[in-house]
């Protein structure tokens, strides 16, 4: 895959998003029972939008460049986009704003020691660096504890997204909630290729799920796009068992681009329970480990 073509992106983005609207949902009326479009038609956005049909129709066949926010905010109003929908319209505007696009500071391949620092100083939650493309940076030693699945392969950086798609008996096994897992993945890749469709590396990890994972293809292809926020993870870990635990994803203002992940329990749960029970279990691993290495 050389490059996300934009025009493509914007009228597969836009189209979907319309399909899926009926006029009751809009508050228009439905006149007649044999719709040819499925959701609404393009004049129908175009009326909700306020903007003219031949206008709108020129943005839904790519033509976002030079559209203003207020466009763009009403267009968002009338397809009842979300908040992440909302920010991958706009991401594609800016993308098609200027010649060969805005480029984006790309991320730090590495993670700085001070970064790693932190991550070390938590020693009650597991902590983890990530980019958009879901390559693992970093880890302190809980996360490296309770991803010990998803790090056991021999590639560098492991990938979240490679072991969900590519090593599936195993991610099943893994994630509690694999469909879902499956879909938010495609879709959080899909928000990134929009942030930044020059990304070259994240285009040939979207070239190799596409070839080898159906579910990928399936999830990539229904355009839908997610913000990595705060929310629910539920794991089946092969040492401790399950532990369902509360994931918190902040963005680090000094490194655009790069996410820290942190997973914690309420006190007193049996999850907080497994983590305790995690971090015995990582610590003596650590000291097999040391023992192994040392001279004898």
């Amino acid at each position: 895959m050389a490059k996300i073509d934009l025009r493509t992106e914007i009228k597969e983005f836009l189209s979907s998003r319309r399909a899926r609207i009926a006029p009751e949902r809009a508050g228009l009326p439905a006149y007649g029972g044999n719709r040819r479009v499925k959701g609404l038609r393009r004049e129908e956005v175009a009326l909700l939008a306020g903007v003219s049909v031949d206008y709108y129709v020129r943005l839904e066949r790519g033509g976002l460049a030079g559209a203003s926010d207020g466009v763009l905010d009403a267009l968002a109003a009338a397809l009842h986009l979300d908040e992440a929908e909302r920010d991958h319209l706009f991401h594609l505007a800016r993308q098609s704003g200027a010649p060969g696009g805005p480029r984006r500071r790309r991320p730090a391949a590495t993670v700085r020691p001070a970064l790693q620092r932190v991550l070390d100083a938590i020693t009650e939650a597991p902590a983890w660096i990530c980019n958009g493309r879901y390559d693992v940076l970093a880890v302190n030693d809980l996360a490296r504890a309770l991803y010990s699945p998803v790090l056991a392969g021999p590639r560098r950086p492991a990938n979240t997204a490679r072991f969900v798609y590519l090593d599936p008996e195993a991610a099943r096994t893994f994630f509690v909630d694999y469909d879902r897992i499956a879909r938010d993945v495609a879709a959080k890749l899909r928000m990134e290729a929009g942030r930044d469709p020059h990304d070259e590396e994240l285009l040939a990890l979207v070239e190799e799920l596409s070839a080898r994972s159906e579910p990928f293809r399936r999830g990539w292809a229904a355009q839908d796009v997610r913000l990595h926020r705060s929310g629910r993870k539920r794991i089946h870990h092969p040492v401790v068992g399950r532990l369902d635990l509360d994931v918190e994803s902040m963005e680090l203002p000094a490194e655009p681009g790069l996410l820290m992940n942190v997973y914690t329990a309420p006190a007193g749960t049996a999850t907080a329970d497994g983590l305790v029970l995690l971090a015995s279990w990582a610590a003596g691993r650590e000291r097999s480990a040391t023992e192994v290495q040392a001279p004898g």
